[in-house]
């Protein structure tokens, strides 16, 4: 299996009308910023797309559509995760039917599984879907840690095409790093950690800020690829403050907020999500202007 891709990946958001219906219009132009912006693939129904509140009909509506306007373009990963291993597999097999060209797979969440049972549940995904499989370790929302151990064992399953990273383990991302199977990819999926990661090998990231500035933090990574780690640091660091702020309350209020005040979208969120304190709107809203985005 080659490697999935390079570079970034928007983590991308699902923009909702004030009535908390789906808008596909808004989406459809977010879509365009960021393959306008130069990202190298798109991840649809991930956290930062509140896929947790999307039905299944929605789904698949965003799924294809994401495909239509991609067009080939570059990868489409979708997010077909569930904590119950049949659902993902279907959720996974519908992805694959509407034109999905991977999926991203969570670890599964409140269920407490054991290694075996991680292991064993992404065999099952695996025998059933033949497209390649990101796997996503995000202990901060599913409770479960997946070690370089587990994670080097599951890059061994047929399909499965690397790892979003997510656990702030550094040491964890360098063993992986250093044991993985070639075609194996490591993506970040923190911003604020994906500097330090791609200068240690790591392949691209899993996005949240690409939302906001996708020509930028594209650049960024691109210049990690070709080694202009001065040229990428600078980057880092004048966008890191954006990359803080997207976490001052949980993901995606303060990233789809932010793309409000740019006026990509409304600010409209499902419960139970809500709005962000006008305390924490503020603040974001001063680093906005410091990179003259608004």
């Amino acid at each position: 299996m080659k490697l999935l891709f390079k570079g970034t990946a928007p983590a991308l958001v699902t923009p909702f009308t004030k009535n908390g219906d789906i808008d596909l219009e808004a989406y459809k132009k977010h879509v365009i910023f960021q393959l306008d912006g130069g990202v190298d693939a798109v991840v649809v129904l991930g956290t930062t797309g509140e896929a947790v509140t999307i039905t299944e009909k929605e789904r698949l509506q965003l799924i294809e559509t994401t495909v239509e306007v991609v067009n080939k373009r570059v990868p489409v990963i979708a997010g077909t995760g569930s904590n119950a291993t049949a659902e993902s597999i279907e959720r996974s097999k519908t992805a694959k039917e509407a034109g999905a060209d991977a999926i991203l797979s969570v670890t599964p969440y409140y269920n407490k599984p054991t290694d075996e049972g991680c292991y064993r549940h992404f065999v099952e995904i695996a025998n059933a879907v033949d497209i390649p499989s990101v796997i996503y370790n995000v202990p901060g929302r599913t409770g479960k840690n997946m070690n370089a151990e587990l994670l080097l064992r599951i890059a061994e399953i047929p399909h499965v095409a690397g790892v979003k990273e997510a656990s702030g383990d550094l040491g964890q991302v360098m063993e992986v790093l250093r044991n993985r199977p070639e075609s194996y990819g490591v993506w970040s999926g923190e911003d604020d950690m994906t500097f330090a990661m791609m200068a240690l090998g790591a392949d691209g990231v899993i996005s949240v800020v690409s939302n906001e500035v996708p020509k930028e933090f594209s650049d960024m990574m691109r210049a990690c690829l070709d080694g202009k780690y001065d040229e990428a640091r600078q980057s880092h660091f004048r966008l890191l403050p954006l990359m803080k702020a997207n976490f001052i309350e949980s993901n995606p209020i303060p990233v789809k907020t932010a793309l409000a005040l740019m006026g990509r979208m409304a600010e409209s969120f499902r419960l139970p999500l809500v709005s962000m304190e006008q305390k924490n709107k503020e603040k974001l809203q001063d680093i906005l202007r410091s990179l003259s985005l608004i």
